[in-house]
């Protein structure tokens, strides 16, 4: 099963207010994860489908927590009080033991949870959100690694509330709506405080000075005809240990061609090795120009928990 995905929401009109149709809840930066508890097993599944159990073992005690539930979160990482988004990404693709428990000991990740989709064996995506979230509200988290994600009524002192604690944004979500797997659904409305975009790496380029370091990445997103699409370009927020991430993961996509469906401008283009679009990163800009590329981006991370096929433009 995949999780169900929120809709972005008008930016201009903003989320729905009516607390007695739509409930609040905050956007959480980290990953997306259901965490399946069966007789005493925990297993951790990304958007993907993949299993990253291994890489948050100090979440292991959720395993005592219910003897069969099947629960809707999100991962983070706090850093100063505030989720870390930079701080999780170096978590995603860990399988390690050993490396997978110092990064746990050094920046312990905690699992929100905002859905219950089976309980007992009894399968409650068919219900309202309303029900699940009775359901959910009556799991005790008895200090264990997870918390429950508390909901509101007042959208405006949610938005306000999130935007000066510096946190993502608010999801909105209708209380009548059933649980849609997979699907990016209008009954769940999202509101970012910052735009970001999950994008494909298309070609790098290397750091001024050098021939090998990135010092830059060629972004782009599929279109509704599976076309490439160019973003743009991101150099800031990538250095030291992000450039040298990035060189390994990219070293085996080489190719000779450009992938992109239309032209690289040539100041871009020049100097660029180009890749099989398959890495997927994540970064946050300011605004799009008129043909869509992506104004003053910055470098986020490398999203192993996102499918290359699925990315589109939010």
């Amino acid at each position: 099963m995949r999780p169900m995905l929120a809709t972005p929401a008008d930016p201009r009109s903003g989320l729905p207010r009516d607390g007695a149709v739509w409930a609040y809840e905050v956007k959480w930066d980290g990953m997306r994860v259901l965490a399946d508890l069966h007789e005493g097993r925990l297993k951790l599944t990304s958007r993907t489908g993949r299993d990253v159990t291994a890489a948050f073992p100090e979440l292991a005690p959720l395993a005592q927590a219910h003897p069969d539930a099947l629960l809707d979160g999100e991962v983070i990482v706090l850093l100063d009080g505030t989720p870390s988004f930079a701080a999780l990404a170096d978590r995603f693709h860990v399988s390690d033991p050993r490396r997978a428990s110092a990064l746990a000991t050094r920046s312990p990740a905690t699992l929100i949870v905002f859905d219950v989709l089976r309980l007992y064996g009894v399968d409650l995506i068919g219900r309202s959100w309303q029900e699940r979230h009775q359901v959910l509200e009556r799991l005790d988290p008895g200090g264990l690694a997870w918390q429950l994600s508390p909901t509101y009524d007042d959208v405006d002192a949610l938005v306000k509330a999130t935007l000066e604690q510096g946190l993502e944004g608010v999801v909105a979500k209708r209380r009548t709506a059933r649980y849609w797997p997979g699907v990016r659904s209008p009954d769940w409305l999202k509101l970012a405080h910052q735009q970001t975009q999950a994008c494909l790496v298309g070609g790098w380029r290397p750091e001024t000075g050098t021939r090998r370091r990135i010092g830059a990445l060629l972004l782009g997103v599929w279109d509704q005809a599976g076309l490439l699409r160019y973003r743009g370009r991101v150099g800031s927020g990538i250095g030291g240990a992000a450039a040298a991430e990035l060189a390994r993961a990219l070293g085996p996509m080489h190719t000779d061609a450009p992938p992109f469906a239309d032209p690289v401008p040539r100041p871009d283009a020049d100097g660029t090795c180009w890749v099989r679009p398959d890495l997927v990163v994540e970064v946050r800009y300011l605004r799009r120009t008129d043909g869509g590329r992506l104004r003053a981006p910055v470098y986020r991370g490398v999203r192993a928990d996102l499918d290359p096929a699925d990315v589109r433009d939010e």
